[in-house]
């Protein structure tokens, strides 16, 4: 009322420009003016509601934004699961890359420790030719050089007394680490260790390292600074890995010892390379001094000079001996591809070139083959050993489970051949197995629990089955030459069936499933395993033997149901006829009669859709029936007394019943009734159960005949209301 002349159609104005601009195109530019950077929602509100004219404008420009607003979700919506694929794609691209970097960063420090040798051993090398010069390189590499004798000895005493005062406060190493004049104590601390699979800490540890190995013991409870023996391990065949920090896991290095692996934990990143520097140190100079001393055993020694003898004869006997050893020593190792073996394996090795790091030492093999065993002979032999090891120590770590398992069993065949080759048989079939049941176990961890159990149990069949028939054959194909390793191969075989048969069993049994699906995964696993007949591998029997304990118990608690059901069903039994109201019923009916067996079940149907049946026995058959045929699904021999047992335990119930009925009931016409009730069980029901059985089995059952001949006979005589028994 108070507003000003002309002030209602500016307002007017405004609202039906704002209109305008949310019309057609107007969405666009709402749009643009809510994403815009300077945009205050403030003063947004306020000069929409000064020039809104009434509640209805805010209204309806209140439900344009907030159309805008879905429109934006739902756009949102559809980028991410558009994108939802990819995200998941890259996700594991990374998990693999994450993989694979760490496995490089494995080999370069491999690599890395190996030029390392190679560069000491020609520094040795140099230093035997020209010993001033390598008196002089250790002088000044390392300015604590002892002086004198006298110190060294004294070093060496006071590193001896340390390690001797360290071990007494370790309970059980004195006589599994024996004193020696050359050991001496590096680095000692205290570390956690974990577990390498769920990474749960384990216990608290004290680590002492000594020049040739690492001593692991555990502390005492209250006793401070004492510590019990728990494990012991040279450094020959120790690897250390780093292990990249993943909160709240952090600071930890893992240390391998084939065949197992342990994790500790350090109090902080400084100790942990402390560690791994150490630790790394050690094992160079462990491997240098172990060198250098097969080294000095390998030199000629001057034979000593025999006395002078004053017998004449003596020289021509010894002319006549020394002429065919001069003979036997003469072995030419001039040769350049000789000469250069060593360092030529070391490159392969480096490089990875597995195969010609192996036809190299097939050639010498071949060289030396026939040639006597002469003293430059055996330095070469000690080299290239040395070389041989390194190569299975590579080789042995490209099957090991902690490297990646994507390629399936053919991305073993490069090292496993190579082992092979180099007489490792034995050690290559077990590593191949190691490897693919760590392959095998992965797959089946990463499958996803369906809802359906039916379709898990299709999965997990595919995945486990597909693995072990690739492994067969690629085992065929690897390990053809060696009959010997095939017994691994069974008994690798039957310990990935158990586990296959624990997953199966958690998912099937544990679950409480029914029985017909429990007979329908049971039937998928069998059909599955006949698959591996196709390589002269049968495992049926192996699958029957551990699936027969849940088995056996599915069937004698479906029995138990069963039993329960028919006991609660005679209860309430009135002895009366079916009426079934509509022909659909009754044909329904019919059919399921017919399909439990029953082929003359249209003498008992009447007129009107009745049935001259009581309810009781009609859902007695149809629930023994298919008891009986979803059993049948499950059956094999160990399962034979089980299923017969169950099967008379439920007949007798319906059988006592009936007899107890017609003992008691005292109406002419429901007597009559419960005699043809009796007639139909047992001139009908038990002869197709008995049938059925022998069809499934193979055999007849005789205790379900012995049951049919002792159970009272009914024989109804129209003329009269007497029962002949």
């Amino acid at each position: 009322a108070g507003r000003a002349p002309g002030s209602g159609a500016a307002g007017g104005a405004a609202v039906a420009a704002m209109a305008l601009s949310l019309g057609e195109g107007g969405g666009s530019r709402l749009r643009r003016q809510l994403e815009s950077g300077g945009f205050a929602a403030g003063e947004y509100v306020k000069q929409l509601s000064q020039q809104s004219d009434g509640d209805r404008d805010l209204q309806e420009h209140r439900q344009r934004i907030q159309a805008l607003s879905e429109e934006t979700a739902q756009s949102l919506k559809r980028n991410v699961y558009q994108n939802y694929r990819q995200f998941i794609e890259t996700a594991r691209e990374i998990s693999y890359l994450e993989s694979e970097m760490y496995q490089l960063s494995h080999i370069l420090t491999e690599q890395k420790g190996i030029m390392e040798a190679v560069t000491q051993a020609l520094l040795l090398q140099a230093d035997r030719d020209d010993p001033a010069l390598g008196a002089r390189r250790a002088a000044a590499a390392d300015p604590f050089l002892p002086l004198s004798a006298k110190e060294a000895a004294a070093s060496e005493e006071g590193r001896q007394r340390t390690l001797t005062t360290l071990l007494e406060k370790v309970e059980g190493c004195r006589d599994l680490l024996p004193e020696s004049p050359g050991k001496y104590l590096v680095y000692n601390g205290d570390l956690v260790e974990y577990d390498a699979d769920h990474m749960a800490q384990i216990q608290r540890v004290h680590a002492f390292l000594m020049n040739d190995c690492l001593l692991v013991a555990t502390a005492l409870p209250n006793r401070r600074g004492a510590y019990r023996y728990d494990a012991l391990y040279s450094l020959d065949g120790l690897a250390v890995v780093n292990v990249k920090d993943n909160p709240p896991m952090k600071d930890m290095f893992k240390l391998l010892m084939f065949p197992e692996s342990r994790i500790f934990q350090a109090e902080n990143a400084k100790i942990k390379k402390e560690w791994l520097e150490v630790l790394e140190e050690t094992k160079r100079n462990r491997a240098l001094s172990e060198k250098r001393r097969l080294e000095q055993e390998a030199l000629p020694r001057p034979a000593p000079t025999p006395p002078e003898s004053t017998n004449p004869f003596e020289d021509d006997e010894e002319e006549e001996e020394e002429e065919p050893s001069a003979e036997e020593e003469v072995v030419d190792l001039s040769l350049e591809w000789i000469q250069e073996l060593p360092e030529d394996l070391d490159v392969c090795i480096a490089q990875r070139d597995f195969e010609g790091a192996v036809d190299l030492l097939d050639k010498l093999n071949e060289y030396l083959g026939d040639k006597p065993v002469s003293q430059p002979v055996k330095e070469l032999r000690l080299k290239v050993d040395e070389r041989v090891r390194q190569l299975t120590d590579v080789l042995v770590f490209e099957l090991s489970p902690d490297r990646s398992l994507r390629g399936g069993p053919r991305a073993t065949r490069r090292a496993v051949s190579q082992l092979i080759r180099l007489g490792q048989s034995t050690k290559a079939c077990e590593l191949f197995l190691k490897n693919r049941a760590a392959a095998v176990q992965t797959a089946i961890r990463q499958l996803r629990i369906e809802g359906a159990t039916l379709l898990y149990i299709h999965k997990l069949c595919h995945v486990f089955f597909t693995s072990l028939l690739e492994t067969a054959r690629e085992f065929e194909t690897d390990f053809a030459g060696n009959n010997g390793c095939y017994s691994a191969f069974v008994v690798w075989a039957r310990s990935s069936m158990k586990m296959f048969v624990d997953a199966f069993s958690k998912q099937v049994f544990d679950s409480k499933e029914s029985l017909s699906t429990a007979a329908e995964c049971v039937k998928v696993a069998k059909e599955h395993c006949k698959q591996l007949s196709e390589i002269g591998l049968d495992l049926t029997f192996i699958i029957h033997a551990l699936l027969v304990k849940d088995i056996k118990g599915a069937l004698q608690s479906y029995k138990d149901i069963i039993i329960e059901a028919t006991k609660h069903r005679n209860s309430e039994e009135m002895w009366r006829r079916m009426n079934l109201m509509t022909p659909e019923a009754l044909g329904k009916l019919r059919e399921e009669m017919r399909g439990c067996g029953v082929g003359n079940f249209d003498q008992y149907t009447g007129d009107d859709c009745w049935v001259n049946l009581s309810y009781t026995v009609v859902a007695f058959t149809k629930q023994t029936m298919a008891f009986l045929e979803e059993a049948l699904k499950l059956y094999f021999p160990e399962l034979h007394m089980v299923l017969l047992e169950s099967l008379v335990e439920i007949i007798l119930v319906a059988v006592q019943h009936v007899d107890y009925s017609l003992r008691c009931e005292q109406d002419p016409e429901k007597k009559a009734f419960i005699r043809q009730n009796a007639s139909f069980l047992y001139e009908t029901v038990l002869p197709v159960v008995e049938k059925r059985f022998e069809e499934g089995v193979g055999k007849p059952a005789k205790q379900l005949q012995d049951l049919r001949n002792a159970s009272r006979l009914m024989r109804v005589n129209p003329e009269s209301t007497t029962s002949v028994v």
